[in-house]
């Protein structure tokens, strides 16, 4: 377990296969009667609830201050809240493994992010990954969803929004990590911030009724809690060891899970144009990560 806490690689692949299986069970959940909202909100108050109890059980408080509560605030909007809604929205008109593609757009974005930020210095490697990812990008893109069903050219762009509020949320949870705050403190804060968000959305715009069907899939609900704990609290340790453009990284793996669980278990079908811009999306992330290294 200590290895594993400390090698970026296997936090990579468990962290990524974790948020993977959002993409199954978000689609479950959305096809059940459940809004991209709620399901968010399920996903935040499970991780940050889950979390908080492990906290207090082992004898430790948050501190809370100025700084920790804007991180939170920024967090749990930017990288949480918006990104899930847009996600368990999207999912039931381009598909779990559609959609989950996108995620893989997220390394390239992260550098180009970096690069105007003037966090990374821009190599040739590194750009021609760029243009790589983005001509994937617009092979996926072309297809719109699912084979046989194409969808409307709106959810497209919102499934590409995504990647994009991802990528910044990378950039800024580095950039304004609170000093002395562990990741499984800013997992909860964020977490628990992002569900209060949420629930005042959810009572303002669906109105309380709007949980009732929960009641109908416990398994599903707790399952995706349990993954979302789980996921959240190796999701801070991989920023902390493996920075921001080896963390979305993730992206990869969830990919990989979204298209497997679509197609076997959910009955997905992708056009082979599909296949091929995800396999050359893959390609454009290699490049950007080599990039990094150097």
């Amino acid at each position: 377990m200590k290895y594993l806490w400390n090698s970026a690689f296997c936090l990579l692949l468990v962290t990524g296969g974790l948020l993977g299986l959002s993409l199954p069970f978000g689609k479950i959940a959305t096809e059940g009667g459940a809004s991209g909202m709620l399901w968010a909100f399920v996903i935040s108050l499970g991780a940050g609830g889950v979390l908080l109890a492990m906290l207090l059980a082992r004898g430790k408080r948050i501190v809370l201050d100025a700084h920790k509560l804007r991180y939170f605030a920024i967090t749990a909007a930017v990288s949480y809240a918006i990104p899930n809604i847009l996600m368990f929205s999207a999912i039931p008109h381009l598909g779990a493994g559609y959609t989950g593609i996108m995620f893989t757009l997220s390394p390239v974005i992260t550098l180009v992010l970096s690069i105007l930020l003037g966090v990374r210095r821009p190599n040739l490697l590194g750009v021609a990954g760029i243009a790589v990812g983005f001509v994937g990008a617009v092979m996926v893109a072309t297809t719109r969803g699912e084979a046989g069903a194409p969808a409307d050219l709106f959810w497209v762009a919102v499934g590409l929004l995504i990647p994009f509020l991802l990528a910044a949320g990378n950039i800024y949870r580095t950039f304004d990590w609170p000093r002395d705050a562990g990741p499984i403190e800013l997992a909860v804060g964020s977490h628990l911030a992002a569900a209060a968000m949420l629930f005042v959305g959810l009572l303002s715009i669906e109105g309380a009724g709007s949980f009732a069907v929960l009641s109908g899939m416990p398994v599903v609900v707790l399952a995706q809690m349990a993954a979302a704990a789980a996921m959240f609290a190796f999701f801070f340790r991989l920023q902390a060891v493996g920075g921001p453009v080896y963390l979305s990284q993730i992206g990869y793996v969830a990919a990989a899970i979204g298209l497997v669980a679509g197609v076997l278990f959910l009955g997905e079908r992708y056009q082979l144009l599909t296949w091929l811009g995800a396999a050359i999306i893959t390609v454009g992330v290699v490049m950007t990560t080599k990039a990094q290294k150097r």
